[in-house]
């Protein structure tokens, strides 16, 4: 039982040396890749991100796997992201690859029929409408569930001369 616990020095050694040098290799790679934030993933931006992850995790502690075998991958990956980033300036590629934008309420009226497309209940559209400052639906005028996943909400225009009644 301790052996399996204890096996030796060498191979946490190996996996330590190993994590280091592929901790090195993914932080230079994405040194080179274009700058994303998080709040700013896609859903091709997760792939990468996880993808990336899955083989760091798994290369370091493999003992049949080498660092040049996990990095040839995570270089690949890496290009493959750069590649489709840049591909999505042509609509054909960014229609594959980019959920449309969805109008969830439109001069006050909310479309289930969208909603449901994007996943989002009425109570999860209500939190976010309170989330952006809004009471309900009929106080805004356009809310878009976007590609990346947020929702942009733009209030109903006031008439100055209506004393602030909505247009």
């Amino acid at each position: 039982m301790l052996h399996e616990l204890f096996a030796g020095w060498q191979t946490p050694l190996f996996t330590v040396a190993k994590s280091l040098a592929l901790f090195l290799t993914a932080a230079v790679a994405f040194r080179f890749a274009q700058r994303r934030t998080i709040a700013e993933f896609t859903p091709f931006d997760w792939v990468t991100a996880v993808a990336v992850g899955a083989i760091v995790g798994r290369v370091a502690t493999a003992a049949d796997t080498s660092w040049l075998t996990g990095s040839a991958a995570l270089l690949t990956l890496l290009t493959a992201h750069g590649v489709t980033a840049r591909l999505r300036f042509f609509g054909w590629f960014r229609r594959l690859v980019d959920p449309p934008v969805r109008v969830l309420v439109r001069d006050g009226a909310v479309d289930n029929a969208n909603l449901k497309r994007a996943g989002i209940t009425r109570s999860d559209l209500d939190a976010i409408l309170r989330q952006h400052g809004y009471r309900d639906a009929a106080d805004v005028e356009l809310a878009l569930y976007e590609a990346k996943g947020s929702v942009s909400v733009f209030a109903r225009r006031t008439r100055p001369d209506n004393d602030g009644e909505p247009a």
